[in-house]
């Protein structure tokens, strides 16, 4: 199956909201925090920061850049995982953090994403240089036709936009999944870093007014 223009916009959308207008970049969006609030949002600027730099790449703004996409990636990656998780320490919800309780309530979904996110950017760092880079690369065998792209049956893991499946949840291991994403465009990567990133927000932070 090829990806659709309609999907392509969904995946970029999801994309904008979860990395640019999602994290707060805004200097302003901190004012007031301190300590370990502070540092969780610094960290969350950081990885949205990278995110702006990948979407406007995906998105054919700007000409695709392997060695950009890696280093962005890599920031991704090395900002999730445990960095993110381990900043979240229970009754630190008070403003200025944007947190909601439930990341508590559901920890253990709150974690997995946090390490989802860090495998899906390392797997993107990994095969930035396969085929099908933006929107203009390699349409009969890159992106456009890499299969396996988002709302695809048969990727292993789902589609984080359905809200319904996580990494491993059709009974396909970490590792598999990272092994598959080797192989396939950048794009199909880069779509699960902006999935994984929506999901997370749309349940364990608060929504902007």
């Amino acid at each position: 199956m090829k990806l659709t223009s309609n999907k392509l916009k969904i995946a970029l959308g999801a994309a904008l909201i979860a990395g640019v207008s999602g994290y707060s970049i805004n200097a302003l969006a901190h004012g007031g925090a301190t300590g370990i609030v502070k540092e969780r949002m610094d960290l969350m600027s950081n990885i949205g920061k990278a995110q702006k730099t990948l979407v406007a790449m995906f998105s054919g703004k700007e000409p695709y850049n392997i060695q950009k996409v890696q280093q962005a990636a890599k920031a991704i990656e090395s900002h999730a995982g445990d960095r993110i998780s381990k900043l979240f320490p229970e009754g630190s919800a008070k403003k200025p953090s944007e947190a909601l309780p439930a990341i508590w309530g559901n920890w253990s979904e709150f974690e997995h994403l946090s390490q989802e996110l860090a495998v899906y950017a390392g797997a993107l760092a990994k095969n930035a240089g396969n085929k099908g880079g933006n929107h203009n690369a390699d349409k009969k065998g890159g992106m456009m036709g890499g299969g396996a792209m988002m709302g695809q049956s048969g990727t292993g893991g789902g589609t984080m936009m359905g809200g319904s499946t996580m990494m491993g949840g059709s009974g396909t291991s970490v590792e598999a999944q990272v092994e598959m994403l080797a192989t396939m465009p950048p794009m199909v990567s880069f779509q699960r870093v902006a999935q994984t990133c929506t999901a997370c927000h749309t349940k364990f932070r608060m929504k902007k007014k």
